[in-house]
Formats: C-alpha cells, sequence, structure tokens
C-alpha cells in the first residue's frame, strides 16, 4: 500500500498584520483527493502537532468541502502528530502544502526536513506546492548538499509575492531563497498553474498548481511500481 504524508504549516499570525493564516486549505484538499483515489492511505503532520490552522477556505468547493465533511480527516487534523514522531521509512511520499504560514514555521525544523532527506535517498518522492517549498530550504542529504541545489523547482514567486502585498511581511522571499539554495527557479505568470517535475521532487508554482503537483506524484508512484518492502495484497 502506497503511503503518503502531507505536511501542514502550524503557524497562524500573519507576520504583524494582526491577520491570520495557516495551511492553505485546497492545496491539502485536492492533493488528499488524488492520493486517496489512487487507493493510497493518506496521513498528516504538522510542526507543533495538533489541529493545525486553516486558511483559504473555500466551502462552495465540493473537493474542499468533501475533504472537511470526512470524518477521517477531521480525526486527523483534530490531532496530527510532530515530525519527531514520524518514520520516513513508512511513507512513500511526502507533500509540503503552502499557504504563508509555512514561511515561519517549515525553515528551521530539522525534524521537518529530515522527512524529506530520509524518504527522497530512500527512493521516494518530495513534493511540494506554492509557500510550501519553504519546507526545502533547510533539507540537506547525507553528503551535505541541499536537495535543491541542481535541482528544476517551481515556488510562490518574489513576483507573486509583492503582488499579494506581502514581501515586506514574509520572513523572507521563497524565490530568492530557493536560488541561494543552488536550485533552478523556473517561473510561469503571476497566479498560473506551472509545475516542475526534477527527479523524485515535484513543485509547484501556486494554488492553481496544486491538483497538477498531485497528479505527476501519482505519475511518478505509479511508474515506479510498489517499494520492494511493501506487504503483499492481503498480508
Amino acid at each position: 500500500m502506497t503511503r503518503a504524508l502531507i505536511v501542514l504549516s502550524s503557524h497562524a499570525e500573519l507576520g504583524s498584520t494582526g491577520r491570520t493564516t495557516g495551511f492553505y486549505l485546497p492545496e491539502a484538499a485536492h492533493p488528499h483527493r488524488l492520493f486517496t483515489a489512487a487507493g493510497w492511505d493518506v496521513d498528516f503532520v504538522s510542526p507543533q502537532g495538533g489541529r493545525p490552522p486553516m486558511d483559504g477556505v473555500d466551502l462552495s468547493d465540493p473537493v474542499q468541502r468533501a475533504f472537511l465533511d470526512d470524518p477521517r480527516v477531521a480525526a486527523a487534523l483534530a490531532d496530527t502528530p510532530t515530525p519527531d514522531q514520524i518514520d520516513p521509512a513508512d511513507y512513500d511520499v511526502v507533500l509540503y502544502a503552502g499557504g504563508h504560514g509555512t514561511m515561519w514555521d517549515f525553515p528551521g525544523n530539522p525534524a521537518l526536513a529530515g522527512i524529506a532527506a530520509r524518504l527522497y535517498e530512500a527512493g521516494g518522492v518530495v513534493g511540494a506546492v506554492c509557500h510550501g517549498p519553504a519546507g526545502l530550504v533547510d533539507v540537506r542529504l547525507s553528503d551535505g548538499s541541499h536537495l535543491v541545489a541542481g535541482k528544476q523547482v517551481a515556488s510562490f514567486t518574489d513576483d507573486e509575492e509583492r503582488a499579494v502585498g506581502l514581501d515586506e511581511v514574509v520572513p523572507f522571499l521563497l524565490q530568492t531563497r530557493l536560488t541561494e539554495r543552488g536550485a533552478r527557479h523556473s517561473g510561469a505568470p503571476d497566479f498560473q498553474p506551472h509545475v516542475v517535475v526534477d527527479d523524485r521532487l515535484v513543485t509547484g508554482q501556486n494554488p492553481a498548481s496544486a491538483v497538477g503537483v498531485a497528479e505527476r506524484i501519482v505519475a511518478l508512484v505509479t511508474a515506479r511500481g510498489p517499494r520492494a518492502d511493501a506487504p503483499a495484497p492481503g498480508a
């Protein structure tokens, strides 16, 4: 059975603006729908554990409504584990969902960075969408190199951050930071869907890219086939 882990921000304050933030609901709900439709088990994790704050809720979106109405999802979101409670060996995929909260609590978390590093080096797929690639800026592989170094990546662009008026609110500009880590950043026009795949790293630029990121992740895992250590059907 393929297992995916979706990482959600625990950070609820948008700098000193007095506005709230958190994980961006559609960037979790749409991938969750595609992963479960593929027959995968899906778990959640957040930097602080417990119930992560939510942003971007649109109940006119049937996918978001179904996600929130799913009792299994509700139970999982009510008490997410922390990264140090996660064994990356249990998962085939990790997806860092976006939301501005990620800019504060995804970087600087060694346990969270370690999930992506260990999973990737074990042959798994690492994904991130919009501000979710903030979870990649501190990921180092066992040779000390940054996971994103030399790889093509997409993320919420510096121009998009300026367009939403938050370039001086967020603690850093994500595109710039990824480039500083050696990534080859790829961007599309503001707020247009854009997905980049480089080896087993799948990244998307903005909320409009969430479905595409999930689709490419599913395609990669399907092409690879089941893990060698996966239990046999019926086991």
